[in-house]
């Protein structure tokens, strides 16, 4: 039985909210991957979007290694999951409507706004990841 997803499935899933997982490996050979939950945006079809701030190790190791995966699942059974690897880039400053689109879409507009309000001296980045291996489950075919 194949449990794959199709590329419209999979597209879709990653559209929907979703915390995504990064893992950036670290060239440290002391240190593990770093691995970190992000509020992702994806259009079917584009690249995956996030943010982070400009001082993170995140973005550090991102402008270092220039690659990694992100990982979006279910929570609840029947289990589903995409992980995407690709090239990634910080692209620039985080402008305030892309953060707040990201709050607000995480968080419903009254907590995204206080969010908005509490974080309004941050100095985040906007990473963009370029889809180029795809992987994905989706247990609820075993049902159908």
């Amino acid at each position: 039985m194949n449990l794959a997803m199709t590329r419209d499935e999979r597209e879709s899933f990653l559209a929907d909210l979703h915390v995504g997982v990064v893992a950036v490996d670290d060239p440290d050979p002391d240190r593990a991957p770093l691995v970190a939950p992000v509020w992702i945006s994806y259009e079917p079809g584009g690249n995956v979007r996030f943010v982070t701030a400009r001082s993170s190790v995140k973005a550090d190791l991102i402008g270092r290694i220039g690659r990694l995966t992100i990982l979006v699942q279910t929570e609840s059974p029947p289990y589903k999951y995409v992980t995407v690897q690709g090239s990634a880039t910080v692209v620039g400053r985080a402008g305030e409507a892309e953060r707040r689109a990201l709050a607000h879409r995480y968080l419903g507009e009254e907590i995204g706004s206080a969010y908005m309000d509490v974080t309004a001296d941050a100095d985040d980045v906007v990473v963009e990841v370029v889809p180029e291996i795809w992987r994905t489950t989706d247990f609820s075919k075993m049902l159908a």
